[in-house]
């Protein structure tokens, strides 16, 4: 089904790290009477806040969905986000509001976008009895076999979300996939671009600003509150180089120069995400990053609106 021929019914900012895309999709969604949806993968854990970048402040009075639903140290999937991403949107939807989806995790993102056909997995002790019997390289080329097209790879990394990715790959091939039905969302979809140079300054400002605003605290409080070693390096970059740190594995001034390093790395990834997002057939109307946000995604949404592609009006009643 072409562009044309889709009324679409919510609205997405997306783009890499430090790009702006919260405070767009907060100025959008007071403009536009929207709520947010996060999408993104650890902000919704309380306490990870500085780390994982939820600027609340930014957000105002204007709502938000995702964000601060789970203890930090609990599990989260990209099943449950899409289970808990649909809600929203139902949710939001009944208040005659615009849901606004909001974030740079393209694993997220790609499901809530293309609406993965996805199943309810519980854990399987018999299988996992089995499985603890094999290698890491074996439990790698199990998967590969099961799923020989991986949505995460980094499922490889870590031998637990291995098992658990065997375990979700065998019970998707034993379910009929046809018997599970396809999200009905249909996004206009808004990405924020930078010239890599400016993006790479930007990513370094913030990363300082953060550390100097309590980033170091935030994960000596996690580390105080029971979270192990183990599953802060899990949570991401910004808890890994921290935690090592305070580890006293590395020093502050490496900490921050690998840290920066591997942010920038990062944000290439969530370029590659993006473009594979576009490959599937997802169209991202592309903004200057350099340029006024808000009235260049202002213009795509109104050409949208005049072209009877974007049930703003008639689905919201602004």
């Amino acid at each position: 089904m072409s562009e044309a021929e889709i009324s679409h019914n919510i609205l997405t900012i997306l783009g890499p790290t430090a790009s702006g895309k919260t405070r767009l999709a907060a100025a959008l969604a007071e403009k536009y009477g929207g709520e947010i949806i996060s999408a993104d993968s650890r902000q919704v854990f309380r306490g990870m806040d500085i780390g994982s970048g939820k600027d609340l402040h930014e957000y105002g009075q204007i709502p938000y969905h995702l964000i601060d639903i789970l203890d930090a140290g609990e599990e989260f999937s990209v099943f449950e986000f899409q289970r808990r991403f649909l809600s929203a949107v139902a949710d939001i939807s009944t208040r005659k509001a615009l849901p606004i989806l909001c974030g740079g995790s393209g694993l997220y993102l790609d499901a809530a976008l293309r609406g993965y056909r996805m199943v309810e997995v519980p854990k399987d002790d018999a299988l996992r009895s089995d499985l603890a019997l094999k290698s890491d390289a074996d439990l790698a080329e199990e998967l590969w076999r099961l799923k020989a097209t991986l949505h995460n790879s980094t499922d490889l990394l870590d031998r637990e979300r291995t098992v658990r990715a065997i375990e979700i790959a065998r019970a998707e091939l034993a379910q009929d996939a046809a018997t599970v039905p396809r999200p009905q969302v249909h996004s206009v979809v808004i990405g924020i671009r930078w010239e890599r140079e400016l993006l790479r300054q930007r990513i370094t400002t913030r990363l300082k600003e953060r550390l100097e605003n309590g980033l170091i605290e935030e994960v000596a409080c996690l580390l105080a509150s029971g979270i192990s070693w183990e599953r802060l390096d899990y949570y991401g970059l910004e808890y890994r180089y921290v935690g090592s740190y305070l580890q006293g594995a590395i020093a502050r001034n490496d900490m921050l120069q690998k840290l920066n390093s591997a942010i920038h790395d990062f944000a290439k990834k969530q370029g590659n995400w993006f473009r594979r997002i576009e490959r599937h057939g997802v169209a991202i109307n592309w903004i200057d990053g350099s340029g006024d946000h808000f009235t260049q995604a202002e213009e795509i949404i109104k050409k949208k609106i005049d072209h009877n592609l974007f049930c703003l009006t008639e689905c919201y009643g602004n």
